[in-house]
């Protein structure tokens, strides 16, 4: 995979109402290649939605440089390229629905960059039916659950043809089955049409999903490896006001109490073999069904 996207010591900063900077990232540099599904967690306040504004010019750094395909986000002649490449998906979708009628929201992008009528249509047709929405494509979004806003907010980027999506904290505000949905439909995405993810969440049970996990603290990267790798870190994430996924948490208390159980358990599965497999060491057979 060819390098994609590219921030090269970058510093930004916000002024405070007496004039006051204050910084929130601080030379901060990664690489994010073509087709990756990564998560960035961190605190709040930590910079982590900061830096992903940063991946489609929303933001622009007040040192160093941000790249997108090459692109430098400071060239603002290139803005249009930069924002046709890499999509953003927000936390709220109500604040990404535009129109009445979900079909119209979601040609709401491909119109306001100028494509033709007769491809709007086909691109509706297909950003609909990837996020498995299409059967409500004469519905009205306001009547629709929290996931399947989502779902619509994501359909009206795909609409736009992005070859990355960045989704800040889309599962946020969703119910345990929307958040399911928006999951499947964001894996779905990367894995069948090799789109880039970049997804901030603060969710571990998701960033374990990921096959790249970045830790962001104080405006600079502290972590940045698997998710097994990521998580094996326990006490310092802890110490940094993040948890770890619950199955990993579990494992992790037994072995602090003497147990011998794998501590880099990262799912269900995993921890229930890693629980059978440690009641098997001590005698003990769980009964058959």
């Amino acid at each position: 995979m060819k390098e994609f996207i590219s921030a090269e010591q970058i510093s930004f900063g916000y002024e405070a109402e007496d004039g006051t900077p204050i910084p929130v990232l601080e030379d901060l540099s990664i690489e994010i290649k073509q087709g990756e599904f990564m998560a960035i967690l961190g605190h709040n306040g930590s910079g982590k939605s900061t830096l992903a504004k940063h991946f489609n010019a929303i933001l622009l750094p007040s040192g160093g440089a941000c790249y997108v395909d090459g692109i430098n986000t400071a060239e603002e002649e290139r803005l249009f390229d930069i924002r046709q490449t890499v999509g953003m998906v927000f936390q709220n979708p109500d604040n990404q629905l535009v129109a009445t009628i979900v079909e119209e929201d979601v040609a709401f992008g491909p119109e306001n960059i100028g494509v033709p009528p007769a491809e709007i249509r086909q691109r509706v047709d297909d950003a609909l039916k990837s996020v498995g929405m299409y059967d409500f494509r004469e519905h009205a979004p306001h009547q629709l659950s929290g996931g399947q806003k989502q779902r619509i907010a994501i359909a009206g980027v795909i609409a736009m043809r992005p070859r990355c999506i960045v989704l800040d904290e889309p599962t946020a505000m969703l119910d345990p089955r929307g958040r399911s949905e928006v999951m499947r439909t964001i894996r779905q995405m990367n894995e069948q049409y090799g789109i880039t993810v970049v997804m901030i969440t603060h969710y571990m049970d998701e960033a374990a999903r990921c096959r790249r996990v970045v830790v962001v603290d104080d405006g600079k990267i502290i972590l940045d490896g698997t998710p097994r790798e990521v998580f094996s870190h326990v006490q310092l994430l802890k110490e940094r006001g993040l948890d770890v996924p619950q199955s990993t948490d579990l494992a992790n208390s037994l072995a602090d109490l003497g147990y011998a159980i794998d501590r880099t358990v990262l799912d269900e599965q995993e921890c229930a073999d890693a629980l059978a497999a440690l009641l098997k060491s001590r005698g003990i057979c769980p009964a058959q069904a």
